[in-house]
């Protein structure tokens, strides 16, 4: 992470490893914008939120706030996911009752958060497909900026403070593919100003809920006496700065990105 975030120059074996794996990366798009490689598009639009680096850079907030933004509107919204960390591989559709650990912990949230019908899959074209059969008018998918398989008909960038690190793809740096020349893509970008051709967004913490029955309290109950923050996400100190920005004082505990929590992750 310190070489490709902290300003530490990869060694010269990540570089020749990272421009290979570059170059592949670039043959695969190209056979993909030539139709050798073919990519499936559908009568409904099709919306990809993702980011260009490895890890979280808050896309799923932004699933949550375009679906609900469009279901607000009467628009039937369904959402393809590959379910990342799941350990059951099968197709589901996400109900109220599934496990992460069949679903993946990120459609789940969405599902809970908005009700969408979320459809987790690795084959995220047959995914759209169920959507679109069960009357779905806008797809969206939960990252699958590089699944160039599945057509589209807007790409949205994520981006955290981080950007795109040293610029590099992997190993050498967090690009998962080279920066494609010529993006549709939309950037929406946070922790950070704007730079011209983006947009600023401003992620928000407001309310707690507690989990065992739902009840939600302001943040500014919680002031005035030490909080235990506990954050499994790709940017940690995101979340915890976003507390403090509350007026809270924090015992940040940082777990790995989509870690999955036991009870003696969180005893004194």
């Amino acid at each position: 992470m310190a070489r490709w975030f902290g300003g530490i120059a990869p060694n010269l074996v990540l570089r020749a490893l990272s421009g290979v794996y570059g170059q592949l990366m670039r043959l695969r798009r190209t056979l993909y914008r030539r139709g050798v490689l073919s990519q499936h598009r559908f009568d409904v639009p099709v919306i990809v939120v993702g980011n260009r680096t490895v890890g979280g850079a808050g896309k799923t907030p932004v699933v949550i706030a375009l679906v609900s933004h469009l279901q607000a509107r009467g628009i039937r919204v369904g959402v393809v996911s590959r379910g990342y960390g799941r350990k059951h591989k099968k197709a589901i559709s996400v109900s109220a009752n599934t496990l992460p650990d069949h679903c993946g912990d990120e459609p789940l949230l969405i599902h809970l958060s908005t009700g969408a019908p979320v459809e987790v899959d690795t084959d995220r074209v047959a995914a759209a497909r169920r959507l679109i059969a069960s009357g779905c008018a806008v797809i969206l998918s939960d990252d699958g900026l590089q699944h160039l398989r599945l057509g589209r008909s807007l790409e949205i960038e994520v981006q955290d403070s981080r950007g795109h690190g040293n610029g590099r793809v992997l190993p050498a740096g967090p690009l998962r593919e080279p920066v494609p020349e010529s993006s549709v893509t939309e950037r929406l970008v946070h922790g950070r100003a704007a730079k011209a051709g983006e947009v600023g967004v401003l992620f928000e913490l407001q309310k707690a809920r507690r989990l065992v029955d739902g009840l939600e309290q302001p943040l500014a109950e919680f002031r005035g006496a030490p909080v235990d923050a506990v954050a499994g996400i790709g940017d940690p100190q995101r979340f915890f700065e976003a507390l403090r920005a509350n007026g809270l004082t924090l015992r940040p505990h940082a777990f790995p990105d989509h870690h999955g929590f036991v009870a003696a992750d969180l005893s004194p």
